[in-house]
C-alpha cells in the first residue's frame, strides 16, 4: 500500500513539473512580426499609428523603382524614436540597364561594385551600424540571365567585403523553367537560382527577403499583429522576411484573396486608407539589424 502511495506521489510531482514547464515551452514558440514598405515615406505624423500595427519598415537607400527622388533619406532617427526596426534596401539595376552598361564597356561585376560602394556610403550617411543587412532589390523574377547573375553576385560580394552584410529582395514565386526528366515541366524561383549559384561559387551567405504575393500561399492584404503568417509559408524556407502583399495587387495571382484588398486594388493598413503599402512578416522585429 505504501508503495502505491509513493507512486501516486511521484506521478503528482511529474505532473506538477510538467505544468511548470508548459508556460516556458509556450514562451519559447517562435514569434513573428509584421512590417510594411512603400516607395513613398508615410510622413512623420502617421508613424505612431503605423507603429501600433507594424514592428519594422522598409528603408530605401536610393531612389525607389520608378522614382526620381528618395523621400526616406534622413528619416532613420525619427523612425527609431517611434520604435521601428528596419529592412534596408537598395534599388538594383534592371537587365536593360546592365546590358546598356555592358555595351558601353563596363562589365556587370564592375557596375555592381560601383553600386555597392554607393549603397555602403548611403548606409553610413543614414547612420546604420556595421553588420546591418543591405538588401539588393532584384525586381525581375525567374532564372537570372548571365549578366543579371554577374551583377547581383558582384554586388553581394562587394557588400560582404565591407562592414555591412549582403541581402537580396527577390521573387519566391515559381515560374516555368523548361522540362526535366521524362518531359516533366519544372519550375524555379529567383531565390532558388541565387542560392544554387552561391553554393556553386562558394560565395558569402546572403540574407533573403522573399516576394511571394500569390494567393495561396499568401493570405492577401491582411495585417493582424496578433496572428501574423509565418515566413516559411511563403514556400521559401529560412527567409529573413516574406513580403506577402503588394500595392497594387497583381490581379492574375491574387484572385483568391481579392476581397482582402481595397476596391482600388491597393493594400492599406486597417484604418489608414490614406497610405498604400506592401506587407511583410519576419521572425525578427528588425530584419536588417539596423537599429
Amino acid at each position: 500500500m505504501r508503495l502505491i502511495l509513493l507512486t501516486f506521489a511521484a506521478l503528482a510531482l511529474i505532473a506538477a513539473a510538467g505544468a511548470q514547464q508548459a508556460p516556458q515551452l509556450q514562451q519559447a514558440a517562435p514569434q513573428n512580426y509584421l512590417g510594411f514598405d512603400a516607395n513613398e515615406y508615410p510622413g512623420d505624423d502617421l508613424l505612431p499609428a503605423l507603429r501600433k500595427q507594424f514592428a519594422f519598415t522598409g528603408y530605401w537607400l536610393n531612389n525607389p523603382p520608378g522614382a526620381d527622388r528618395n523621400p526616406w533619406l534622413g528619416k532613420r532617427e525619427v523612425l527609431l524614436r517611434n520604435g521601428f526596426g528596419f529592412v534596408v534596401v537598395f534599388n538594383g539595376r534592371l537587365d536593360k540597364e546592365i546590358v546598356k552598361s555592358q555595351k558601353a564597356g563596363k562589365k556587370p561585376a564592375a557596375f555592381a561594385a560601383e553600386d555597392a560602394t554607393a549603397a555602403v556610403a548611403a548606409a553610413r550617411r543614414e547612420g546604420f551600424p556595421p553588420h546591418t543587412v543591405l538588401f539588393l532589390d532584384q525586381e525581375e523574377g525567374g532564372r537570372m540571365l548571365p549578366e543579371q547573375a554577374d551583377y547581383l553576385l558582384g554586388w553581394t560580394e562587394a557588400i560582404a567585403r565591407s562592414d555591412y552584410s549582403p541581402g537580396v529582395y527577390a521573387s519566391g514565386q515559381p515560374v516555368d523553367d523548361g522540362t526535366g526528366p521524362y518531359g516533366k515541366p519544372v519550375t524555379i524561383t529567383t531565390i532558388q537560382d541565387i542560392r544554387s549559384r552561391v553554393a556553386a561559387g562558394h560565395l558569402h551567405p546572403i540574407a533573403f527577403w522573399v516576394a511571394q504575393d500569390a494567393c495561396p500561399p499568401a493570405p492577401g492584404c491582411v495585417a493582424n499583429p496578433e496572428h501574423p503568417p509565418a515566413s516559411d509559408l511563403s514556400g521559401t524556407l529560412d527567409a529573413d522576411a516574406w513580403q506577402y502583399a503588394q500595392s497594387p495587387r497583381r490581379r492574375s495571382i491574387t484572385q483568391a484573396c481579392a476581397t482582402t484588398y481595397n476596391r482600388d486594388g491597393n493594400c492599406y493598413a486597417p484604418g489608414l486608407t490614406q497610405y498604400q503599402l506592401d506587407l511583410s512578416v519576419s521572425a525578427s522585429p528588425d530584419p536588417s539589424h539596423g537599429r
